[in-house]
């Protein structure tokens, strides 16, 4: 979806996981993760959100149930080249006392989103490369006092990944779009709330933005890995950019973070 912070900030640190694959990886995991980002407070915002995070972590690869690099999920099919989960992703909220654009208007809540996600490996040009795939679609939820069904999402997605040394590496690019009760939460006047400045507008279904995300992570010894990542979006194409507020036709996102696993289990599994 748009703004899943927490799990670019989160995924992108455990991903370098992954390389004691050929050996098992252990069951569970727990431990501390650190780090900040900046993002817009919202797609096509001018205003931005600056955070720093401190949060307790579980990586747990069970059978089903499991929650690592891709975020959260319960695995419906696995096969070598092929999975299909039910995935959970969260974002969090932003203040529109901050967002001048937003002066007057609710503030955007934390937003929870799960769904059938199908991912894959297309090819392996190389032993220690991969291209890969997700197609998710996901319902979103608010939480913003109560819980409020804000629509559906989907970010098809492709990656490059490959891994040098200590190093893992990746790019991806995506297409985030939304339904048009989606797109009425970010870009939506309601007529009681326009203003002179901010006439009222109604949202339509379609696309929110083209994303290209880099990310690298190493690991700086068995129990520490550092991460960065940094995300250019473009909004040019919107199918809201007549919005009164898409304010801007790009953004970017970066991000900072370390992750220092306090125990992990004897038992190891297949990645």
């Amino acid at each position: 979806m748009a703004v899943r912070t927490v799990w670019v900030l989160l995924g992108s640190c455990v991903a370098l996981a992954a390389h004691a694959q050929e050996q098992g990886l252990p069951l569970w995991e727990v431990g501390m993760f650190a780090g900040g980002f900046s993002s817009p407070a919202y797609p096509a915002s001018s205003e931005r959100s600056t955070r720093a995070l401190v949060l307790p972590t579980l990586i747990y690869r069970g059978e089903v149930f499991r929650s690592d690099r891709g975020g959260v999920g319960a695995r419906v099919l696995h096969t070598e080249d092929t999975e299909l989960d039910i995935g959970f992703a969260a974002s969090l909220p932003a203040s529109s006392q901050d967002i001048p654009a937003r002066q007057g208007m609710p503030d955007l809540g934390t937003l929870i989103e799960f769904g059938p996600r199908l991912k894959g490996t297309l090819a392996r040009p190389t032993p220690d490369s991969q291209l890969r795939y997700e197609l998710p679609l996901r319902m979103v939820l608010e939480i913003n006092s109560g819980v409020h069904n804000q629509g559906f999402a989907m970010e098809p997605e492709l990656s490059y990944d490959v891994r040098s040394g200590s190093w893992r590496l990746s790019t991806s690019a995506s297409l985030v779009l939304g339904d048009s009760r989606l797109n009425q939460y970010f870009y939506g006047v309601p007529a009681d709330l326009a203003t002179a400045q901010r006439p009222a507008y109604t949202a339509q279904a379609g696309l929110i933005s083209t994303r290209l995300t880099l990310n690298a992570s190493r690991n700086l010894g068995p129990d520490v890995r550092v991460f960065a990542y940094v995300r250019m979006e473009r909004y040019a194409g919107s199918a809201n950019a007549a919005s009164p507020l898409y304010q801007q036709s790009t953004g970017t996102s970066a991000g900072l973070g370390l992750l220092w696993t306090l125990g992990r289990s004897a038992a190891k599994v297949a990645h």
